[in-house]
């Protein structure tokens, strides 16, 4: 394929809990409209050989990593203390074995472990922005864990595995948060943290391919970034993305100030 063809990779924002799909009370009531209406956006982003999509989750951390090979999820509500309505939720979109079983078989060939799992369901880094992006929940959805060592350079190498796929009509998602430290949200040095962290992120994703790639795995030496990410479970799937990305471009596809804190989103390949 080329680049006219080749599907995206988006590292994206999924919010707080399942926050498209309540009234919002921590906050301005149109605290997460901005980023729902740009989740709305990922199908026309993803171009029209769209056939599946895998999310790479900030909130599963496996050793080895593990990738969901079932033909159909259950929900996982992972999060606390929301309204009872929020714990009915649905998205039957379908899982892919086969998918899964092409995502293991490059890992393996890049000497990277992955195994299927066939029993967990999607957690919210997964079902809950792709709730909002394809309500329908009409195109397959395969879920891969982070490797729970969260060296930032395997995942990059992780990315790089998974590459080609883009050329089979894969979307390669990442969820996480670009700012995620939940002591300090809504906080008067979250804004100033993030500006200063998300600005020096989004030199580096618009930096060269080989030049992103080193800055990325030495982002914790990034100004503010510790202040901004004190784990970086929801940074890596960046690095995921930006591996899969090869040598295109990285672009700032969606930016907010959510409770205090700059957020973004960043995209290769669109457009």
């Amino acid at each position: 394929m080329t680049s006219d063809t080749r599907t995206p990779a988006l590292y994206i924002p999924h919010g707080g809990g399942p926050c498209f799909f309540m009234d919002w009370t921590m906050g301005p009531a149109d605290t997460w409209h901005a980023m729902a209406d740009w989740l709305r956006s990922i199908p026309d982003l993803a171009g029209p050989n769209l056939e599946s999509i895998l999310v790479i989750t900030a909130h599963w951390e496996q050793d080895p990593v593990m990738v969901s090979a079932s033909e159909t999820h259950d929900l996982l509500f992972d999060y606390y203390g929301f309204p009872p309505h929020t714990y009915e939720l649905t998205w039957p979109a379908p899982g892919s074995p086969s998918l899964a079983r092409k995502v293991i078989d490059a890992l393996g060939a890049a000497g990277i472990n992955a195994t299927a799992d066939h029993t967990r369901g999607l957690d919210h880094g997964v079902f809950v922005p792709m709730k909002v992006a394809f309500p329908d929940a009409d195109v397959p959805v395969v879920a891969m864990s982070l490797e729970r060592g969260l060296d930032p350079a395997e995942h990059v190498s992780i990315g790089r595995a998974l590459a080609p796929l883009r050329d089979e009509g894969v979307l390669i998602v990442g969820s996480g948060m670009s700012y995620h430290n939940m002591d300090s949200f809504m906080t008067s040095r979250a804004l100033d943290d993030s500006n200063t962290f998300g600005g020096w992120l989004d030199r580096a994703i618009a930096s060269p391919p080989e030049q992103r790639d080193r800055m990325l795995t030495e982002w914790s030496s990034a100004p503010c970034a510790r202040a901004c990410h004190p784990r970086e479970e929801h940074l890596l799937p960046l690095m995921v993305v930006a591996g899969a990305a090869g040598s295109d471009q990285g672009s700032i596809e969606f930016e907010d100030v959510v409770m205090g804190a700059k957020v973004s989103s960043y995209g290769f390949g669109v457009g």
